[in-house]
């Protein structure tokens, strides 16, 4: 037996394409020296100093991180998204 395709409603594409575009209304962004860029990007920059840092005062405290491939990304992640939340949200 063949089931027939789903077919959209009509003008169901219209109604959802205010949606759609409703994520471009503003995109955070700081201009450096006449340049604009996004703050996901600052963001992530802070992120990894903050990782950096957290890897030299667990480094000064002797304390063994077990896996360091995981560790360090995982704090870049959470620094950025917590930074990204703190100042964007």
């Amino acid at each position: 037996m063949r089931r027939k395709p789903l077919r959209w409603p009509a003008g169901c594409e219209i109604a959802l394409l205010p949606w759609l575009v409703s994520g471009c209304s503003r995109a955070p962004s700081f201009d450096i020296v006449g340049s604009f860029f996004p703050a996901w990007l600052i963001c992530l920059v802070i992120g990894i100093l903050l990782a950096a840092l957290a890897r030299w005062l667990l480094l000064r405290q002797q304390i063994a991180v077990v896996w360091p491939i995981l560790v360090y990304p995982s704090l870049v992640a959470v620094f950025t998204f917590l930074f990204w939340l703190i100042f964007f949200s």
